[in-house]
């Protein structure tokens, strides 16, 4: 029994088996350069390749029907070569060759043709570690690059992803691919809120990624705590060193409150009644913060205060110019108003007005203010020395009055006498040239005696 001849190819020794039947060869030569193609023209009962699958859609499709067309061999160079095999087969060399060996050539041709395409299919197979947020899987792949990769498994990833190497780096054999997904998380650390993303897995994780110091912290959800996708709401307070001053004493306490009044009563300190804090009681306590209880007692006091009354001002056309008289005497009202008395850690303060009410209202005051133009003299009083006599009876002084109240002026009238002479009010309310006008008036009707003492000096 006789071997098949053999042959090596990229995955070992092949034999070629002998074909029952083996048609006549024509020579290459003589068959048109149109009609050559690389498989019939040694084989004629070889079948013709399917022009393979329909193309496919998308940048990923595209690259590989590239690669595609990179592992198949041109025709023409492979008609030439089969041509030149025709030739030599034409010459006399090929006829001396034996008859099995020219059967067996184009079958171990075909093999090597398809031994170099798939050599450069697997060059292009590249072996990678895709890890999407923590799941790991091995995968081949024909990718160019990570971008490609990811496309071709369906991995979607945004502005807030960590894609690790690059979308656009180039891949080999062997790489790992890492994809994070950000996760938005609505942290308020230490009562001040905002929004921060990160691409921990876990409440832990994202603390360490964001640099928030978790021991002694309080935390709203476990550090154990996965976080999903779809975010999460997180309250941490960190620790802090408060300073609590009361009654004279200092305490220094570590904390995580949530409100100063909280840190107060972790001090061991009470409120009672009115006490309250140097910082509002609901304010958040800061790290390295004094806050100051203030011990409070207080009351209340009622006082009674005076209203003044308003003054309204009339003109009188029967009254002279210059005077002025109360018609209605003002009167001041009443206002009840209660106080709150506060003392302070011992100290007395400022009294605050809590609420006022009017007992008594003001009575305004009336007053008329004569606009008739005064005589310029008076017939038979004329060129007397009324101001000796002025100074004799008051030291020249117009609202003087005497000890007992029943005399005043410059010219020392009493209120009867000066109304008679159409005086209003008191004369010692007038003014100067009023109280000499009507002094004159008196002269003209009773002469020096009303001023038995100074009248000479008239």
């Amino acid at each position: 029994m006789s071997h098949a001849p053999q042959y090596e190819t990229p995955y070992g020794v092949g034999t070629t088996c002998e074909p029952e039947r083996v048609p006549e060869q024509v020579p290459v030569s003589e068959v048109p350069v149109s009609e050559r193609d690389t498989q019939t023209a040694f084989r004629p009962d070889f079948p013709r390749q399917s022009a393979g699958p329909a193309p496919e859609a998308g940048r990923a499709g595209a690259r590989r029907a590239a690669r595609r067309k990179k592992t198949k061999p041109r025709s023409g160079a492979g008609s030439r070569e089969s041509a030149q095999s025709g030739s030599e087969r034409g010459s006399g060399r090929g006829s001396e060759r034996p008859d099995g060996l020219r059967r067996l050539l184009p079958q171990a041709l075909v093999v090597a043709f398809l031994a170099g395409g798939t050599s450069a299919f697997v060059a292009d197979d590249k072996a990678v570690q895709l890890t999407v947020d923590g799941e790991s899987r091995t995968l081949h792949t024909f990718a160019d690059d990570v971008g490609e990769l990811l496309e071709d498994e369906g991995v979607d990833f945004g502005a807030h992803d960590i894609v690790a190497p690059g979308a656009g780096e180039a891949l080999v054999s062997g790489d790992e691919i890492a994809v994070r997904y950000g996760r938005p998380v609505k942290l308020t650390l230490d009562g001040e809120r905002r929004e921060v993303w990160t691409t921990a897995r876990t409440v832990d994780g994202a603390l360490r990624q964001l640099g928030v110091r978790a021991e002694g912290a309080y935390l709203s959800a476990s550090r154990s705590r996965r976080i999903e996708r779809t975010g999460l709401d997180l309250d941490v307070r960190t620790e802090r060193t408060v300073t609590i001053m009361a009654d004279g004493r200092e305490r220094k306490i570590r904390t995580n409150a949530a409100t100063v009044a909280e840190a107060v009563a972790e001090s061991g300190i009470s409120l009672h009644g009115q006490d309250t804090t140097s910082v509002p009681p609901q304010s958040f306590p800061r790290d390295g913060q004094t806050v100051t209880v203030m011990r409070i007692s207080g009351r209340k006091e009622v006082r009674d205060e005076p209203i003044p009354f308003a003054v309204r001002r009339t003109e009188d056309a029967s009254l002279f110019a210059g005077t002025e008289v109360v018609e209605q005497q003002g009167q001041q009202g009443t206002r009840r108003v209660t106080y709150a008395l506060r003392t302070v850690n011992g100290v007395r303060q400022k009294p605050r007005r809590l609420r006022a009410e009017v007992v008594r209202e003001p009575r305004t005051q009336i007053v008329k203010v004569g606009t008739k133009q005064r005589p310029s003299s008076v017939a038979g009083a004329e060129g007397l020395n009324w101001g000796s006599l002025a100074h004799c009876e008051s030291g020249g002084r117009p609202n003087a009055v005497d000890a007992s109240g029943t005399y005043g002026g410059l010219y020392q009238f009493d209120t009867r006498t000066w109304q008679g002479l159409g005086g209003s009010g008191r004369p010692q309310d007038a003014s100067a040239e009023e109280q000499t006008y009507r002094a004159k008036k008196l002269y003209v009707q009773r002469g020096a005696s009303p001023w038995p003492h100074c009248g000479g000096r008239l």
